[in-house]
């Protein structure tokens, strides 16, 4: 949890300062809902990378084992933060600055993209089958600590002078993830390799593990990718319009201060904290399904709600629409990523459980800010094409879920219990 928390703070670092300070940083040319376009579309680049990075990690993962590819991930993820914060901006660098900061975003989502799936089959691989979905719903708890940590660090230095604010004091939490990364990995070097990947490996499976891992996912396990895919729409697409899309909607459109959307996001990560495991536990109770469809449908009812909460302009209004919002995708977030997991068979688990998930990143979370962006402009600023267009991901996900199979009670020892139904 503590090594994941600390990739995605580095990763969402990212979206909270395209959201509020790249459109002028780096795209300073173009006039501000355009820049703040760029500056999501610069943002959704690491999302297309997050695929190729669960396909190579999940290959090695697969072959050599989780934990070599954890302490990689966290590595990588660390250096492009960093360069980040030393990268000059357009007014010194001319084109080259977005040039850069795209090719290092690509690099972070390289990195986030191998690291979820080594990160919940380590836990997965160790966990009591009768309480796999609560052991497991510690990791997703790292997304919200990891944007805690992000939203925190931000918003302590958005108090800063505007002019203090944009020379310096946006790069400073982006050099602070050098710090972070150097705790992830001394952390992961003590992490024991999976028990149940051990064992496959020693056994007369493993000594025909696939050569090429994600050709057998795509053979065997087809639909359960496809399924992880859609079931993976609204979840990742409701978040970072939770998370990231409204910081430049409340704040350019609605005239709202930057720090209370900040303090609005900060809140809803804490709530998060205890939401997460209690859903995951719930899985473990009731299902995955039945948990899963809740949330989705509570978050399609939701949806209107959450954008007349946000106009009332009435901070603590505000507030409850982030909070409620994010605690909503918990429900799906607890118990996804043991679903997942049980999904797939030990040989190809990692390659198969990152494409599900991964696969369906670029094209829910990482355009959701750029759809939402373009739809408000389009429709003159009316949100009701965005609901729609939520609503959409949210059906999509709802059939995923109905299709796939429950997987509560599966044994992750053996192989054929999550072979294709």
């Amino acid at each position: 949890m503590l090594g994941t928390a600390i990739e995605w703070y580095d990763f969402f670092l990212y979206g909270t300062a395209a959201a509020l300070v790249f459109n002028r940083l780096f795209f300073p040319t173009l006039e501000p809902l355009a820049g703040t376009m760029a500056a999501f579309a610069s943002y959704a680049v690491g999302f297309f990378a997050r695929p190729l990075g669960g396909i190579i990690f999940g290959h090695f993962g697969d072959r050599i084992g989780r934990k070599s590819m954890l302490v990689t991930t966290l590595v990588m993820m660390g250096l492009a933060t960093f360069l980040v914060g030393l990268l000059p901006t357009y007014e010194r660098l001319g084109l080259w600055a977005p040039v850069l900061l795209v090719a290092l975003r690509i690099i972070q989502g390289l990195a986030v993209g191998g690291e979820w799936g080594g990160a919940v089959l380590m836990v997965a691989e160790h966990a009591d089958r009768g309480r796999r979905g609560f052991f497991v719903s510690w990791v997703q708890v790292g997304v919200p600590v990891g944007l805690l940590l992000a939203t925190g660090v931000f918003a302590l230095f958005s108090y800063l002078p505007e002019a203090n604010f944009l020379s310096w004091g946006w790069r400073v939490p982006f050099l602070f993830g050098i710090v972070l990364t150097a705790l992830g990995f001394f952390i992961r070097l003590k992490v024991m390799e999976s028990p149940i990947f051990e064992q496959t490996r020693m056994s007369d499976a493993g000594r025909q593990m696939p050569h090429i891992p994600i050709m057998e996912v795509l053979r065997t396990h087809k639909k359960n990718v496809l399924l992880s895919m859609g079931a993976r729409m609204a979840e990742n697409a409701f978040f970072y319009i939770f998370t990231v899309w409204v910081l430049s909607y409340a704040t350019q459109n609605l005239g709202l201060p930057r720090s209370s959307l900040l303090n609005g996001v900060l809140i809803g990560s804490a709530a998060q904290l205890v939401a997460i495991p209690w859903f995951g536990a719930l899985s473990d109770r009731i299902g995955r399904k039945p948990v899963y469809l809740g949330g989705t449908l509570f978050l399609l009812a939701f949806v209107m709600p959450f954008f007349w909460l946000i106009e009332s302009r009435n901070e603590l209004l505000v507030w409850l629409a982030i909070v409620l919002g994010m605690i909503g995708h918990s429900a799906l977030y607890g118990p996804q990523a043991a679903f997942f997991s049980e999904l797939f068979g030990t040989r190809t688990r990692y390659t198969g459980a990152s494409l599900g998930y991964q696969l369906a990143a670029p094209f829910a979370g990482g355009l959701a800010p750029l759809i939402a962006s373009s739809l408000l402009r389009s429709s003159g600023g009316s949100t009701w094409p965005i609901a729609v267009y939520l609503g959409l991901l949210g059906v999509i996900t709802i059939v995923s879920v109905v299709l796939a199979a429950e997987t509560n009670r599966a044994d992750l020892n053996d192989k054929a219990a999550a072979a294709e139904s």
